[in-house]
C-alpha cells in the first residue's frame, strides 16, 4: 500500500487490510505514517496534557491491569473525591508548566448523583482557567452526559482497551457494549471523544487490530486517541505479563495513526519506561500527544523538565491554543480561583 493510498479518511476497515499494515516492513510503515501525518498536523508540535486522579482507588471494575480496582490488593491509598478547590490549584500549575488540556479521572463504575455536583463545578472552574477540560468517570447515562456538555465539558475519556474478542479476559463487570454506549451518549451530546487502549495485557497482533478498527470505524473517530503500554503492578493479574517489543508498540502507533489522520494519536500511560529514542520512534509514527506530571493517576510520568529537554533535542515545541499565559490572562486565572474559592461546593462531597 503506498503513502498516499491510506490519506482518505475511512470508516470501514477490515481484519485483513490491518493486519496487512502491521505486516509491512518497519521502515515502510513508519514512512506511511509520517506521511499521513504531515497532510493534517505540523509533524513538529505535541499537544500536551495533564493528568489529575480526582479521586482514587475502591473502584468497583475488575480491570485486571488497574491498581485502583478494589478486587486487587496493590497497596495503594483509597482517596475520596477532592476538594473542587484543590483541582482547580492543580489546573491552575498544570497550565503553568505548558499543558493546554487538563483531564480528571475518577475510580468509579459510573458517577453518583451526590457527585455529579461537584464534578460539574470542577469543568466549569478549569474552563475558566482557559483549559481544555476532559474527563474520564466511568459508564454515564444520557442525562450525567447532558450535564457534562452543558457545563462545557470538551473531552470524555473511556477506553475500548482491546478487540471486543480479547475484551473478557481482562474485565467481567462492564461489557463493551456499554463502553461503545457510553461513546455514543458522548457524542450526541455534542463532546469530543478520547479513546484507546492498552498493549502488553497478553493480546494478540489480531487483538491490536481488532482494537483500531473499533476506533477508526466509530461513525466519527475519535478526537485523541491514547495508546498506553501496561505498566505492570503488583498485586494486579497482569503484573507479570512479558513486555511488549518496542518495535511491536511503535507500529500499533504507526497504524493507529494511518488509520485515524485526523486524531491526536497519544503516546500514553507507560513511556516512564521508554528511553528517548523509543519516544522518538513514537514521534515519527505519528504520535502526537502526551501527559505532562510526573503521575498518570497512580503510576509514574517523565517529569515536564525531562520532557522539554527531549522536545528541545528534537526540535519539537508543544501545541499552543489561541490563549496566552500573559499578565493579563494570569490575572483572570487568578480572579477565577478567588470566585471558586467562595463557592460552597468547594467542600469535599463526601462531607455534603
Amino acid at each position: 500500500m503506498s503513502a498516499t493510498a491510506a490519506i482518505a479518511t475511512r470508516h470501514d476497515w477490515s481484519l485483513a487490510e490491518v493486519r496487512a499494515l502491521f505486516e509491512q516492513p518497519f521502515n515502510d510503515l513508519l514512512f506511511q505514517a509520517q506521511s499521513v501525518h504531515r497532510q493534517h498536523f505540523d509533524p513538529n508540535r505535541v499537544q500536551v496534557s495533564t493528568l489529575l486522579s480526582i479521586k482514587t482507588g475502591a473502584c468497583p471494575e475488575d480491570c485486571k491491569y488497574c491498581p485502583q480496582s478494589g478486587h486487587y490488593n496493590t497497596g495503594l491509598d483509597k482517596e475520596k473525591l477532592m476538594e473542587v478547590q484543590k483541582v482547580l490549584e492543580a489546573a491552575a500549575e498544570a497550565k503553568a508548566i505548558g499543558s493546554t488540556r487538563f483531564c480528571m479521572g475518577a475510580a468509579w463504575k459510573h458517577p453518583s448523583a451526590k457527585d455529579m455536583p461537584y464534578v460539574l463545578e470542577m469543568v466549569k472552574g478549569v474552563k475558566k482557567l482557559g483549559l481544555e477540560t476532559c474527563m474520564t468517570l466511568g459508564r454515564l447515562d444520557q442525562e450525567q452526559t447532558q450535564a457534562l456538555a452543558e457545563a462545557g465539558l470538551d473531552y470524555y475519556n473511556h477506553n475500548l482497551d482491546t478487540s471486543p474478542e480479547f475484551y473478557g479476559n481482562i474485565i467481567t463487570t462492564r461489557t463493551y457494549g456499554e463502553r461503545l454506549q457510553t461513546l455514543a451518549y458522548v457524542r450526541e451530546a455534542g463532546m469530543k471523544i478520547c479513546s484507546g487502549g492498552i498493549l502488553g495485557m497478553g493480546e494478540s497482533v489480531d487483538d491490536r487490530a481488532g482494537l483500531l478498527i473499533q476506533l477508526a470505524n466509530l461513525p466519527e473517530h475519535p478526537e485523541s486517541v491514547p495508546i498506553n503500554m501496561l505498566v505492570k503492578v503488583k498485586g494486579t493479574p497482569l503484573a507479570e505479563e512479558k513486555d511488549v517489543d518496542p518495535f511491536d508498540f511503535i507500529r500499533t502507533l504507526a497504524v493507529a495513526r494511518i488509520m485515524m489522520p485526523k486524531s491526536h494519536v497519544r503516546l500514553s500511560a507507560g513511556r516512564e519506561q521508554m528511553n528517548e529514542q523509543m519516544q522518538a520512534l513514537a514521534f515519527m509514527a505519528g504520535a502526537n500527544s502526551i501527559f505532562y506530571g510526573e503521575k498518570l493517576l497512580t503510576t509514574a510520568n517523565p517529569q515536564a523538565d525531562k520532557d522539554m529537554a527531549l522536545f528541545k533535542r528534537l526540535g519539537i515545541k508543544p501545541e499552543e491554543r489561541e490563549e496566552h499565559a500573559d499578565e493579563v490572562h494570569q490575572a483572570a486565572i487568578e480572579q477565577a480561583l478567588v470566585e471558586q474559592r467562595d463557592s460552597k461546593l468547594f467542600y469535599n462531597a463526601a462531607s455534603a
